[in-house]
């Protein structure tokens, strides 16, 4: 019962963050992202040899979480520090732990991560972005979509396919490309989605990237790619419930001062009774979230695989449908910019959408949880 309730130190973070956050109302992103790393908040997952707090997944969902929740959602930080600081401090060399560990940790350089392509969709095996031998070089070809934050990383964590020698089948690695590598260009994608953080397709032709820019082992294959792909899932819970929390604290609020009819229309059951079940559907999501990073905290990365896309499924729909109660429990103020809920909704089914959408989570669940039978 006692893995259920917060330690006490994780309640003080929990705490800390939410005033941080709460005075940082108009800050710009990029701002805001260092103010939370000369605090320490966006490296709390990362080794303290590097410069990070030395918690996991755990702690930095928890900051996310508080961010989002507050109005202040950084969505980077569930790409650089939980999949490629992740997939560094695993399985990286030491080399690498010193280039980049550091320097994610103090805010300084960022790292961007590209694994969907045009025709792959949620399909890991699809993908076509390739490596190849050049002497000791590789050379990287392929396209990626949907890749967050390229203009303002340093570099991208790719994932591409080599050949086993043996099989002469195609196995996941993961790369890490300059964004100044000969060969790499960049599109950003239109999208009508308001973010700070802009989308992009990438174009990688013939980049030609020395051996040490290959991360971990070239035999891992799929171990290393789901070591950053779990805390993925779990990040983007953490995002989804945060957005539900501040969409929920809008509305709630807007319910105990809008008065009609000489009462708060938070007193009528059918304004009321809504907002209390998205609480409790993004209290039950946080409870899945918790678990899931417990498990990858614990280093049981099986267990963990099945939390992760549960949590991710639940906060996904719990935080859809807590944007939406408060939209209409506003009514046309909830499509107003003074009260900022209006860009939510799309923002909303991001969290069901990526990075895999709510369809592909039950296959995995009916299939590797239930034991039923592929459809696919």
């Amino acid at each position: 019962m006692t893995d259920l309730i917060e330690s006490e130190e994780h309640q003080a973070l929990r705490k800390a963050v939410a005033s941080f956050a709460g005075d940082h109302p108009d800050v710009g992103n990029r701002t805001l992202w260092q103010e939370a790393a000369k605090l320490g908040y966006i490296s709390v997952n990362l080794p303290e040899a590097y410069g990070g707090g030395g918690g996991g997944i755990t702690e930095l969902s928890l900051v996310l979480e508080e961010l989002g929740a507050a109005g202040n959602p950084l969505l980077m930080m569930i790409v650089s520090p939980a999949i490629c600081g992740t997939v560094i401090a695993r399985f990286g060399t030491e080399a690498q732990r010193q280039q980049w560990l550091p320097a994610l940790a103090d805010g300084s350089r960022l790292m961007a991560f590209g694994i969907t392509e045009p025709d792959a969709g949620s399909n890991s095996h699809r993908i076509t972005t390739t490596a190849r031998r050049d002497g000791t070089d590789w050379l990287l070809t392929g396209r990626k979509v949907f890749v967050s934050g390229v203009d303002i990383a340093d570099a991208t964590l790719v994932v591409g396919r080599t050949e086993d020698a043996r099989t002469g089948r195609l196995k996941p690695c993961l790369f890490i490309v300059p964004r100044d590598a000969p060969g790499f260009t960049r599109r950003m994608i239109d999208m009508e989605l308001h973010s700070e953080e802009k989308q992009f397709e990438l174009v990688l032709d013939e980049v030609r990237l020395p051996a040490d820019a290959l991360v971990g082992d070239e035999d891992a294959g799929l171990l290393q790619l789901f070591a950053g792909l779990n805390p993925e899932r779990i990040m983007t819970a953490a995002f989804a419930i945060g957005m539900g929390r501040h969409a929920l604290a809008k509305a709630v609020g807007y319910a105990r001062e809008r008065t009609v009819w000489n009462a708060p229309i938070g007193a009528h059951q059918a304004i009321a009774h809504p907002l209390a079940q998205a609480h409790i559907e993004l209290e039950l999501a946080r409870l899945m979230m918790q678990k899931a990073a417990r498990l990858y905290d614990t280093g049981d990365d099986a267990g963990a695989g099945e939390a992760a896309n549960m949590a991710k499924y639940a906060a996904g729909e719990a935080c859809v449908k807590a944007v939406d109660q408060a939209v209409h429990t506003l009514g046309g103020n909830g499509l107003t910019r003074e009260f900022g809920l209006a860009r939510l909704i799309a923002a909303a089914r991001v969290a069901r959408i990526a990075p895999v959408s709510r369809e592909m989570i039950l296959n995995y669940v009916s299939h590797q949880t239930l034991g039923l039978p592929k459809s696919y």
